[in-house]
């Protein structure tokens, strides 16, 4: 990772949590975490920077400067010697993350997150990874590489194998019946034969069960789920890789195809 860690900060319990799980990543990384605030414009035609920023006399100034300023403590809390920028945008809140993350080497936001056409511009084909944060952080559990990013999209599978490395734990790969451990772990073509050569340290532990049930299950025990998505659409394929956004109990990272 090179690139800054960029967060969305609204004053959110799960903003919040999003904020901390930001600074712990780019901590670990050793990049610069980036504070960014949305601003709604104003509907009609006379909209102006001065209209969004001075509605009520300055008193949304200087809320939102209370707010980055408090994120900054919460982040330098976790990691003291962070570097820290903020920026404040106008606009919905996923544009200006999307907008905010060009450059960066990893999105975080609080979830749950709704699964429509902002979250699908922001993980598509070519984006950073998008580090969604839920429940309480776990530092022990596993890392689970769900849903078909085992065998179809290597850039998920890699970012799953570079975590579990850098973690120290173990990789959980789910698998349906139709595919055996054997052929998983092994088969030629698939990412996961390659990337165990690649981090021969990560030990990787197959679970039958491709179901959102099985994934579920598996997310319970884990403290990163990693699902990738294909297509111009840039959301996770099927049903089960949605559940995980909406229901997981742990921290999902979304991996868009494309950009290596």
């Amino acid at each position: 990772m090179n690139g800054p860690v960029v967060v969305e900060v609204d004053g959110s319990p799960s903003s919040r949590s999003a904020v901390e799980a930001a600074a712990w990543e780019a901590d670990r990384h050793g990049v610069e975490l980036r504070l960014a605030h949305a601003l709604a414009s104003p509907a009609g035609d006379a909209f102006s920077e001065a209209a969004v920023w001075d509605p009520d006399g300055g008193r949304l100034r200087d809320r939102v400067k209370g707010l980055l300023a408090e994120a900054e403590r919460r982040a330098l809390r976790i990691a003291p010697h962070l570097a820290v920028t903020s920026d404040v945008l106008i606009g919905e809140p996923v544009t200006v993350l999307g907008s905010e993350a060009e450059d960066a080497s990893l999105a975080v936001l609080g979830g749950p997150l709704p699964l429509g056409r902002g979250m699908g511009r922001l993980i598509a084909p070519g984006r950073c990874p998008v580090l969604v944060t839920r429940g309480r952080p776990d530092r022990t559990g596993t890392v689970v590489l769900a849903g078909e990013a085992a065998s179809g999209s290597w850039r998920a599978a890699e970012f799953a194998f570079a975590e579990a490395s850098a973690r120290g734990v173990d990789l959980v790969v789910p698998h349906s019946r139709a595919v055996s451990a054997a052929r998983l772990l092994d088969g030629p073509g698939g990412a996961v034969p390659a990337l165990r050569r690649k981090y021969p340290e990560v030990t990787v532990r197959p679970q039958r069960g491709g179901t959102r049930r099985a994934l579920l299950r598996a997310a319970a025990d884990a403290q990163l789920v990693v699902v990738g998505t294909y297509g111009r659409q840039g959301l996770p394929p099927g049903s089960a890789g949605r559940t995980l956004l909406r229901r997981a109990h742990c921290s999902v990272a979304v991996v868009p195809a494309g950009r290596a």
